[in-house]
């Protein structure tokens, strides 16, 4: 499942968009360098019932913005994303996907 894939789901489980869930972790704090992944974890479970996968793709945005690195990027593998930069803004609206 490729990077951006992860975030597409979460926002159908949760109906929110990768990027209210930022924001709404950044409200908590949770952006700070100090605040440990298994703390943003414990929030995305109890919340919005996400495992451990969807948590920590959304950990790294939350952490380290929309940009990814280049591993994957443009390969054939099935961790393939099309660009470093993440949409966060929704599926729905994804340019990438029209």
């Amino acid at each position: 499942m490729s990077f951006q894939a992860y975030l597409d789901k979460i926002e159908e489980k949760t109906g929110k968009t990768p990027r209210e869930l930022v924001d709404e972790a950044h409200q908590r704090g949770y952006g700070a360098a100090d605040v440990k992944a298994g703390t943003i974890l414990d929030w995305l479970k109890a919340d919005y019932e996400l495992g451990r996968g969807h948590g920590m793709a959304l950990v790294h945005v939350i952490k380290n913005g929309a940009q990814i690195g280049d591993k994957h990027v443009g390969t054939t593998g099935t961790h393939s994303d099309p660009s470093n930069m993440l949409w966060l803004d929704g599926k729905a609206t994804n340019p990438a996907l029209r």
